[in-house]
């Protein structure tokens, strides 16, 4: 019996029991792969994976659990009892106790002698520039699989989400047997697979361009009563974004403390009823049509009615005649709404949709709005009159931005995007293909510009001015729609300015906007102030 049973155990169950014990001794490690690295268009980090360390440990070795704990907590913080029920296992040969741990603190860890405590060398995300251009870049969370019960980084707002296919790589992985004391045995690595690391992807952002935006657009916004605004810088002519934020800002590096909306981009995401900066859309679709030139005049009494409401311009005056230029030059939306109405309301709701400004803009970032316009078939009397100076619409301010930048191109307009190169350039989108020629008349482009520059020699965008440059742009002082009461909210408006420099080497367009600002003032200083350090930092020159 007892030759029978040893026979038994080495023959005939041998090859079981030894696959058994390989398991019992074998783990199964995911290697995670590095995410790929984020640029500006100087190929300056903006976010970057760098070293780091996991620490484990093997259970079955730990002698005093409680006492190896407390030691724990001593220097990763935390409980004790957190870490405790991580080795009370003493079946198990592996548990993490910290992923992506500092160097740094892993070293100290590394100190302390701690019998079955191990590392393995891993990454992390870094943003070296922390809160400029945060917002843009965004953040990562660590995500569980579910399966596997691993780590992995994964974007959740701004590039790092947009981009997170892009970005993530594929996860390698190795199977090795341990030792009783926990280390891997030389050669009895069954398995290897590597990992695949991200791919690098350079944005459009000049972080420097970036950091003077939101310096300007921050003090700005305090002197105009608001901590609530958004600001962009963009090319008309390639549609690539060099710099945008909206406060609050958004810290990726530290999220210690995250404000309430400050991980959205509100040149995307944020809707507004655009007011006069609006205007330049109907003023171009006045000239398109042929319907009135620069020098073409209306009647403009003091008010208008419609449908039982009162449209009157934004100060007192009394009537007057004003030609299209003067309508634009002190923002008169009695003047714009009846110059609208000589056109047609059909063929401003026409060239509405034509100029995309009831479109989503495309852009490569996340949680784009599209916008909101009644369909013509409800449009009333009044509702064109509002229309036509950017009431009773939404859009979001890179849409207008979008507008304004085919002022500059030709009457093209451009995808607006921030991914200008990748590690694998057949994986690049085709944002030359996305461009759209929306304004057919070309000719009427340079009357809209000769309008606009006097909106700012002559008119309510003063302060926009740059001496040694033509700038042409638009002002805006729109009522906010009250959610709660129906109608327009008293003594609090939403400030907005889009402009070019006309004339020059740059087809830069920039749009500045503040929220709910207690005043009827203007941000065409803000405009001013981020312009002409864009004029110095890029040698724009006037032609």
């Amino acid at each position: 019996m007892f030759f029978l049973r040893l026979f038994y155990l080495d023959v005939i169950v041998a090859d079981e029991y030894s696959r058994q014990a390989q398991e019992a001794r074998t783990s199964k490690i995911v290697v995670e792969a590095p995410r790929g690295t984020i640029y500006d268009r100087n190929h300056n980090v903006l976010a970057i994976s760098v070293d780091a360390t996991t620490i484990y440990a093997n259970p079955s070795e730990i002698d005093d659990v409680q006492a190896t704990a407390a030691q724990l907590a001593t220097v990763l913080g935390g409980q004790a009892d957190d870490y405790a029920a991580k080795m009370g296992n003493r079946n198990l040969q592996f548990s993490y106790i910290k992923q992506k741990a500092d160097v740094s603190v892993a070293d100290k860890v590394r100190e302390l002698g701690l019998k079955g405590i191990y590392f393995l060398a891993d990454s992390k995300r870094s943003y070296p520039y922390g809160q400029v251009g945060g917002q843009l870049v965004g953040a990562c969370n660590t995500e569980v699989d579910e399966q596997t019960k691993e780590e992995y980084l994964t974007g959740i707002s701004g590039l790092e989400y947009y981009y997170n296919d892009v970005l993530s790589g594929k996860p390698g992985y190795y199977e090795a047997e341990y030792a009783q004391n926990g280390s891997p045995i030389p050669g009895a690595v069954h398995q290897s697979v590597a990992a695949e690391e991200g791919q690098d992807i350079v944005t459009s952002i000049d972080i420097e361009m970036q950091r003077t935006l939101e310096l300007k657009l921050a003090l700005g916004l305090y002197q105009v009563g608001t901590e609530s605004g958004t600001s962009v810088i963009m090319d008309g002519g390639t549609g690539e974004i060099y710099a945008a934020a909206s406060y609050p800002l958004f810290n990726p590096a530290d999220r210690s403390t995250v404000a309430e909306g400050s991980m959205q981009l509100k040149a995307v995401s944020h809707l507004i009823e655009p007011g006069s900066v609006f205007k330049t859309a109907t003023a171009m679709a006045i000239l398109e049509t042929d319907t009135m030139t620069p020098s073409d005049t209306v009647y403009a009494p003091a008010s208008i009615s419609a449908d039982g409401y009162v449209i009157s311009d934004a100060h007192e005056r009394g009537d007057t005649v004003y030609s299209l230029r003067q309508i634009m030059q002190y923002s008169s939306n009695v003047g714009i709404s009846l110059s609208a109405e000589k056109m047609g309301f059909d063929k401003l709701y026409d060239h509405i949709k034509k100029y995309n400004l009831n479109s989503p803009t495309g852009v490569d970032y996340p949680g784009e709005q599209t916008g909101y316009m009644v369909d013509f078939a409800d449009w009333s009397r009044v509702v064109g009159y509002n229309v036509s100076f950017g009431q009773g619409i939404s859009l979001t301010p890179l849409q207008i931005t979008r507008f304004y930048g085919a002022l500059v191109n030709d009457g093209v307009e451009c995808t607006p995007h921030f991914l200008i190169g990748m590690s694998n350039a057949e994986d690049m989108p085709d944002w030359e293909g996305q461009k759209e020629k929306v304004i057919e008349n070309t000719a009427a482009i340079a009357d809209m510009t000769s309008m606009l520059k006097t909106v700012v020699t002559d008119g309510t965008g003063k302060r926009a001015a740059i001496e040694g440059y033509n700038v042409a742009g638009k002002t805006s002082t729109a009522e906010i729609y009250d959610e709660v009461n129906g109608g327009y909210l008293k003594g609090v408006y939403n400030l907005c300015f889009a402009g070019y420099i006309a004339d020059s080497s740059s087809q830069l367009v920039c749009f500045v906007g503040a929220d709910n600002v207690p005043s009827d003032s203007a941000v065409t200083f803000i405009f001013h102030d981020i312009m002409t350090e864009a004029i110095n930092r890029y040698n724009i020159v006037s032609e």
